[in-house]
């Protein structure tokens, strides 16, 4: 067996030994009114099972590193799974130190997302383009990384302390912009499920189109083409043509890959609204009764407190230095450097709204879900839509 075989066995570990953690959890809570010592078993199991998982996607990673000759961290595949690798072991840290279980409840199954969503994209270990042969891949993008996983988890207690303090039978704002995160989520389910469908049947649409250099380029939609790219023609037959062209700057087969991805997720969403007639949160709700609310809150902000440093290290000050070695230049717009800036500038805003207006409780667990969404936005939207210097990842 190849290293780089041992490497992918060892990530479907960790993603089996998450799913595996977060039942063990979950049953932990609901036993919680019963007996009490078997509750706790449960939850200390969980929480070994997620240890297990993480050193498994540790030793993945490691294992693609030694076999790539660099940290694996530059395409989404890697990025994506080293991003929820962190976030497993910023949950498995902050557990050590304020022993809230629940917080796996949320964490692990973010990871598995995570996990799921990265393998849509090219597994593959491929050369390094030019502008990333440098030792400050790894120091950038790892932590940056790092930085964002830990500001993760203040939406992960963000997100635990709205699913208790919301009332999801009374029908409000706050309850909307929750189920909304839900569907969200939903919505990365879908986009695994379409992937999955598309990649199965072996469906492939060649075209040739005019990039944002004037330069003719040829790609190959892997599903529907509901987005065509600048000037495109199909070279395939019997297969569907765009309905819309784009323009050179946006990326219209990734953009095809999103709205795919919300239509079938839409779909899942409507058919559990259909069967179970309840709101998602409405289910998880029992789960978070027993949450310590005040605690959680102060979860969520220690972990901006503590991402927030790390992610201005990586994000921007080594990433300015990168820059100025690889391009000539500190600062550029483009569309990656404008929203690590975004980033950084709402996170800084969360920290004067809370130590300055007192932002506590529901304020700053919603601050903190907005904030992940923008890490997510980044991720998501500015990696795969829009054209830039950062393509590649």
């Amino acid at each position: 067996m190849s290293l780089i075989d041992i490497s992918g066995n060892l990530l479907f570990t960790a993603f089996f030994a998450y799913i595996i953690g977060t039942v063990f959890i979950a049953g932990s809570i609901k036993r919680n009114d019963g007996a009490a010592s078997r509750a706790e078993k449960w939850g200390k199991i969980g929480i070994v099972i997620a240890i297990i998982g993480f050193i498994s996607q540790l030793g993945y990673f490691i294992t693609r590193w030694i076999y790539a000759g660099h940290a694996p961290v530059s395409n989404m595949f890697e990025f994506t799974t080293a991003f929820g690798m962190f976030l497993v072991g910023a949950f498995i840290l902050i557990y050590f130190m304020y022993r809230v279980t629940v917080l796996g409840l949320v964490a692990l199954p973010i990871a598995v997302l995570f996990i799921s969503y990265a393998t849509m994209f090219p597994t593959e270990v491929t050369p390094l383009v030019p502008s990333l042969q440098s030792n400050w891949l790894t120091i950038h993008v790892v932590t940056a990384a790092i930085g964002q996983s830990i500001l993760a988890i203040s939406a992960v207690a963000g997100l635990v302390y709205l699913l208790k303090e919301v009332d999801p039978k009374t029908s409000s704002r706050e309850r909307f912009w929750l189920e909304a995160i839900l569907y969200f989520c939903v919505v990365v389910i879908g986009f695994v499920l379409v992937t999955i469908t598309f990649r199965g049947m072996g469906y492939e649409a060649q075209f040739t189109y005019v990039n944002n250099n004037g330069m003719e380029s040829e790609i190959v939609y892997n599903m529907p083409a509901l987005f065509g790219m600048n000037e495109s023609e199909l070279k395939t037959e019997g297969v569907m043509k765009p309905l819309v062209e784009m323009p050179a700057i946006i990326n219209a087969k990734k953009l095809t890959t999103v709205v795919w991805s919300f239509l079938v997720g839409t779909i899942l969403y409507l058919l559990y609204r259909f069967i179970v007639r309840r709101p998602i949160c409405e289910l998880l709700h029992p789960l978070v009764k027993k949450v310590n609310s005040q605690l959680v809150d102060e979860i969520g902000y220690r972990s901006v407190l503590i991402g927030f440093p790390v992610f201005t290290l990586g994000a921007l000050v080594f990433a300015m230095i990168w820059a100025q070695e690889a391009w000539g230049r500190y600062w550029g717009w483009d569309p990656k450097e404008v929203w690590a800036l975004i980033t950084w500038l709402f996170y800084a805003a969360y920290l004067h709204l809370r130590l300055s207006k007192g932002w506590e409780g529901r304020k700053s667990a919603w601050l903190a879900l907005i904030g992940f969404a923008i890490i997510i936005f980044n991720l998501v939207f500015v990696n795969l839509v829009i054209a830039g210097l950062h393509s590649y990842a």
